[in-house]
């Protein structure tokens, strides 16, 4: 067995976090030592055409001693965000802006049927 597959059998306390396709682990772990550090685990689900899947993982291993600038810096950086995007999903309002343009052009299309637009065309024109 690695030795980084010992270090990682230590789970003390975990939580997940279930957004969409991505899925995150939050695990608090012990070393040998019996010190503990985070690893932060994306895991993405991709599925083929077949209908089979797979999952591609990402982790980040985060130690006490940079736990204080971690928080501050992912504050700062979430804060950010917030301040100059707002909570909104953009993709989110996107789809409600184009829904309400289908919708609007649907119902101008459904209140007017016309066939004038149109060109009458016979198989032996073409």
């Amino acid at each position: 067995m690695r030795e980084n597959d010992m270090l990682e059998n230590e789970e003390i306390f975990s939580k997940v976090l279930r957004a969409g396709r991505r899925t995150y682990f939050f695990d608090v772990r012990a070393t040998k030592a019996d010190d503990y550090y985070i690893t932060i685990t994306e895991s993405k689900k991709f599925t083929e055409a077949d209908g089979s899947y797979h999952f591609k993982k990402h982790k980040i291993y985060l130690y006490k001693e940079d736990f204080a600038a971690f928080a501050e810096i992912l504050d700062e950086m979430t804060t950010y965000v917030l301040n100059h995007k707002g909570e909104e999903v953009i993709s989110e309002r996107h789809q409600k802006d184009f829904k309400k343009e289908f919708d609007s052009i649907k119902s101008e299309s459904d209140s007017t049927p016309s066939t004038s637009n149109f060109t009458n065309i016979e198989f032996d024109d073409i």
